[in-house]
């Protein structure tokens, strides 16, 4: 999740999804917690290995009927979250994630260091 220009970035919205995040023959099962234009902020599980930069699959289920499955790098670790920055939204993934975002996907916010 990047900082955009003039402290603002893509405004978050929060979400309950589960994902499973894939990186080569490893994988994790988490909870995003929240999603924007540009990227998702997922709760990190306690055996998650990875560093900044890292690219995973992320495959995160919205709802019973939405699946979106794209390539995300990251961009941000904590002791308690992952961000994660979007690197390719495949184009059959493209309007089911603007639908969900709503509003969301062309409003910012303002931006501070979390």
């Amino acid at each position: 999740m990047s900082k955009t220009s003039k402290g603002r970035r893509a405004a978050r919205m929060p979400v309950d999804s589960a994902v499973l995040m894939i990186r080569g023959d490893q994988s994790w099962t988490s909870e995003v917690e929240d999603i924007s234009a540009t990227g998702v902020r997922i709760s990190r599980p306690a055996d998650w290995i990875g560093q900044s930069g890292d690219l995973f699959v992320l495959d995160m289920l919205f709802g019973e009927d939405l699946n979106i499955h794209l390539d995300a790098r990251v961009a941000r670790i904590s002791d308690d979250v992952i961000g994660f920055v979007f690197s390719r939204i495949p184009a059959d993934k493209e309007i089911p994630l603007w639908s969900l975002l709503g509003r969301h996907a062309d409003e910012q916010e303002r931006w501070r260091n979390e």
